[in-house]
């Protein structure tokens, strides 16, 4: 797990006013990171180009420019010429060395983007647009400095944005390097400190990403158990009953020791493995709402009285019963970006399209954590956002082979498996979570199925 951080200012002030270093180090520091990609990926006198802008983000790029020249073929190109003091200055001591800056930007092995970094909060000029989409048809290997420019400070595009191999981000993680948007076009995160310790220039945060080392399985250590050791989830079946299956074949191929489906057809074709009831009681934790429906409808009091662990998911949040379940302890919610809008006006924390969630996912995320504290939610994206009490996690580590109907309600079941198992919800979301995205990097990435999600959960050991 490590942090990530919504600005780095206060983190850069920080080494000015209490280390005693100047803008100038912090710049160098950066500027000889991305010298160190560089020279460990390409050999000596590699055309390099770097496109730098006219603020301290450009400077940044002057900076590694002056580094290269000599051992490498440099090209640099300022399409808004240099305006901030630190740019001009080093200007001045790349040309020093005998840099010098070139009329347009050329092909090469490299390119380096250092035009804007964080704190973009306008779209970009029609220039500085056409430039980017530019530079992304070039076939060269791609470094943003920071940030890629035209992410902004969401982790938008405005409206372009720069399609990075690598992002050398300064100082700190930035938490728009982590947006659904962004994902496409960050690659690589590697992250440049900046002449002091990372644990001297971090600060506190509310953010924090997971990473595929962080993930705990849920082995068994105990010889003396048995099957009710490992608990037992009810999965209620609905209108869709193949979405309830697929969630109880998930929990039980996740650990738990017994998993039913609640179902009112008696005709109901189920794994053998997974029990079958009519009645909702005698579980240790419930999954519900995929693929429900109206069913249900007139046992909703009974479920809601249930003092035992839950993940809700899918058709509840559609519905206004869903309110009441908000000042329960040890519930679980798994939106996708248009249930979670439903969700929100439900709610009456304003309408919003799917699209306003995925532009605002961070922003919409925490403010419903802090105005429901008791609850974890999981809000389904490319990067999924587990938020709890105000804080998030955010799990980068899926792909696009989990884009097929059906992964989500594996991973509603993964979940309850944890739950029914007597995991705290926020642990349980957070590795069912993890695994999930894990099991879900497959090739070809096309022919995932949610079968085979369930099976590759056999792997992860």
């Amino acid at each position: 797990m490590k942090p990530v951080f919504k600005e780095v200012y206060s983190l850069d002030k920080k080494c000015y006013e209490k280390f005693n270093l100047t803008e100038d180090i912090l710049m160098e520091h950066a500027a000889y990171s991305m010298a160190l990609e560089i020279y460990k990926r390409f050999p000596k006198f590699s055309k390099i180009n770097i496109v730098a802008g006219p603020g301290n983000n450009g400077a940044d790029g002057v900076t590694l420019a002056r580094i290269l020249h000599g051992d490498y073929i440099v090209n640099l190109y300022l399409p808004l010429g240099a305006k901030s003091q630190m740019c001009k200055l080093q200007l001045e001591r790349f040309e020093a060395v005998g840099g010098k800056v070139k009329e347009n930007c050329e092909s090469g092995d490299v390119i380096v983007d250092a035009l804007f970094g964080s704190g973009l909060k306008r779209d970009l000029s029609d220039e500085i647009a056409g430039l980017i989409r530019k530079m992304n048809k070039a076939k060269a290997f791609k470094i943003a400095c920071d940030i890629p420019t035209g992410i902004d400070d969401n982790g938008n595009l405005r409206p372009v944005a720069f399609k990075a191999d690598i992002t050398v981000t300064m100082g700190a993680e930035k938490l728009s390097l982590y947006s659904d948007a962004a994902k496409d076009y960050v690659g690589e995160i590697i992250r440049a400190d900046l002449g002091v310790s990372f644990n001297k220039y971090k600060g506190p945060t509310h953010y924090h990403v997971w990473e595929k080392e962080d993930l705990i399985l849920p082995l068994r250590d105990k010889q003396n158990a048995h099957k009710r050791t490992y608990g037992h989830l009810g999965v209620l079946v609905g209108e869709k009953p193949g979405a309830g299956i697929m969630a109880a074949m998930a929990a039980f191929n996740f650990g738990a020791g017994l998993v039913s489906v609640v179902s009112h057809d008696d005709k109901i074709n189920i794994p053998y493995e997974i029990m079958h009831s009519h009645h909702i009681q005698g579980f240790s934790a419930l999954a519900f709402g995929m693929g429900l429906d109206n069913h249900f409808d007139d046992e909703m009091e009974e479920i809601l009285k249930l003092d035992i662990p839950m993940v809700i998911d899918a058709d509840m949040f559609y519905r206004s019963e869903i309110k009441d379940f908000l000042s329960k302890e040890n519930i679980v919610l798994t939106p996708h970006p248009k249930e979670f809008a439903a969700l929100l006006k439900v709610v009456g924390m304003g309408e919003y399209s799917p699209s306003d969630v995925q532009k605002n996912r961070f922003y919409l995320a925490e403010e419903f954590s802090k105005k429901y504290p008791k609850i974890v939610l999981l809000l389904k994206g490319a990067n999924k956002i587990i938020a709890y009490k105000g804080n998030l996690h955010i799990d980068p580590n899926g792909s696009v082979a989990l884009a097929k109907g059906g992964s989500g309600d594996v991973l509603s079941g993964m979940i309850g498996s944890l739950l029914a198992q007597g995991w705290h919800p926020l642990k349980a979301t957070i590795h069912a979570s993890l695994a999930h995205s894990i099991a879900g990097n497959y090739e070809p990435n096309y022919a995932l199925t949610p079968l085979k999600l369930i099976k590759r959960l056999e792997n992860l050991a």
